[in-house]
């Protein structure tokens, strides 16, 4: 039997990024400002990590405007629901694993 840890996937496993994820999924979508505060980092590091999700293809990044102001939403697309999932159970298996 191989150790739980091959089933992690690496994009996600970045703590900012998993963070990003828990947070995503947890919701239908959550605004870029809103995410930044729960995750608390500055805009540039959601941006870039957010960035690296959705060329992954596990986050959706929509832009608009609520009236005039500019928004940015942020959503985890079906695959990135199911790698979440599958990396939050990795992590299961290692601690019970591990006793």
């Amino acid at each position: 039997m191989s150790h739980p840890r091959h089933a992690l996937v690496g994009v996600i496993h970045a703590p900012v990024r998993f963070s990003i994820m828990a947070a995503l999924a947890a919701s239908e979508k959550a605004e870029f400002a809103v995410l930044r505060d729960v995750v608390e980092v500055s805009d540039s590091v959601l941006s870039k990590q957010a960035a690296t999700l959705e060329q992954a293809g596990y986050v959706r990044i929509t832009k608009g405007h609520v009236g005039k102001r500019p928004r940015t939403w942020l959503s985890l697309t079906a695959e990135g629901r199911r790698a979440f999932a599958a990396h939050v159970e990795a992590l299961r298996a290692i601690t019970e694993h591990a006793g």
